[in-house]
């Protein structure tokens, strides 16, 4: 299969509107035949089939290598096009969701008879959201139907941040791929449970417990993400998830305390190191490769670069990746979350900025 590839971003010359329609047009195409397209939001590009379509989407599951009980996210272009798909919504809820919709925020509801159990892994939850990306809700609109999409990368290996990315691992597996420029956010979107009573965050993302609670006052974080023994309810949670082929370590602390670290590991080994760090540190050993996270300071540009750093390393061929960690507070406890799934729980304290 050869994958098409379509450009369409900001810095795209020479294509006006009505292009722009037919291109969509044309991809959308391919999803009511039942294919896969790579599409663009503001966290991390997604593999989108539709969602209410079994068969396409099992081929979901078969591209990535995803395990069948890990449900998947039902992306929409508007909030009216929930009502089909889930139990019925007060609308306390729903004006609460329109005032963060458009955003990095899905929303696990009651579903309805309409969802495929392939979406939910047998549940009887639905996730949903409604991308801010704009170009993206012009493309589940051409296709008319919710789009069924996980991150567009092999299971267990970083999402794509950008369209090379999802070529790295998808090229002639899926369809086409929708280049709608390097996303923004770079973390995947925060899940947030409205099932069981009390609002529950499944997974961390952007919209952190402490934004969350000026719309639900008691949310919480759900026990998984507080006892790493409680099996996650939420996509990309359950199994390794985030990892280079290249092992990872992270080392939480003052970025003196992080360049002495480096500069023990580098002397002390043969291994070729690669370092994933701020610009406030300086290690005074040459590693092996380096790749900039920002500056401590700016947790936002960390995050947007986390995910391209790891898959960067691993181009480069690295045998051990140390990173440069963080605060477990606000959106740095949704950064933790993604490093320590990356480094397979080996995260350490040097002290001074636990």
């Amino acid at each position: 299969m050869k994958t098409k590839i379509v450009r369409i971003n900001s810095d795209q010359k020479g294509l006006d509107k009505k292009q722009i329609q037919e291109e969509l047009n044309a991809l959308a195409q391919i999803i009511k035949e039942g294919g896969l397209v790579a599409i663009p939001t503001e966290t991390v590009y997604g593999l989108a089939a539709d969602g209410l379509n079994p068969k396409a989407i099992a081929k979901i599951f078969e591209a990535k290598n995803r395990p069948m009980d890990n449900p998947l996210i039902l992306h929409l272009s508007q909030i009216e096009d929930i009502h089909p798909l889930v139990e019925d919504v007060e609308s306390e809820i729903l004006g609460k969701l329109d005032a963060l919709w458009p955003g990095p925020l899905t929303v696990v509801f009651k579903k309805s008879h309409l969802v495929p159990k392939e979406i939910s892994a047998g549940l009887n939850t639905v996730a949903i959201r409604i991308p801010a990306k704009k170009l993206t809700r012009d493309f589940i609109k051409a296709c008319g139907v919710p789009l069924a999409a996980p991150s567009a990368n092999l299971s267990t290996k970083p999402s794509p941040t950008d369209a090379a990315s999802v070529l790295e691992d998808l090229d002639g597996i899926i369809d086409a791929v929708l280049d709608g420029g390097p996303t923004n956010i770079g973390l995947e979107s925060t899940v947030l449970d409205l099932t069981a009573g009390q609002a529950k965050i499944l997974r961390p993302g952007y919209f952190t417990r402490e934004m969350l609670s000026a719309y639900w006052p008691e949310v919480d974080y759900d026990l998984a993400l507080k006892n790493s023994q409680v099996i996650p309810k939420s996509p990309g949670q359950k199994y390794k998830h985030y990892a280079p082929n290249a092992k990872v370590r992270v080392y939480v602390g003052e970025a003196e305390a992080f360049s002495k670290k480096a500069d023990e590991l580098i002397k002390n080994t043969d291994q070729k190191i690669g370092l994933m760090l701020f610009d406030e540190d300086q290690p005074s050993e040459q590693a092996y490769e380096t790749f900039s996270l920002g500056s401590m300071a700016a947790l936002d540009t960390m995050a947007a670069r986390l995910f391209s750093g790891l898959r960067y390393m691993d181009q480069k061929g690295v045998d051990l990746i140390l990173v440069h960690g963080v605060k477990e507070e606000g959106f740095g406890l949704s950064i933790m979350n993604r490093l320590k799934k990356a480094a397979s729980g080996n995260v350490y304290n040097l002290g001074g900025n636990e």
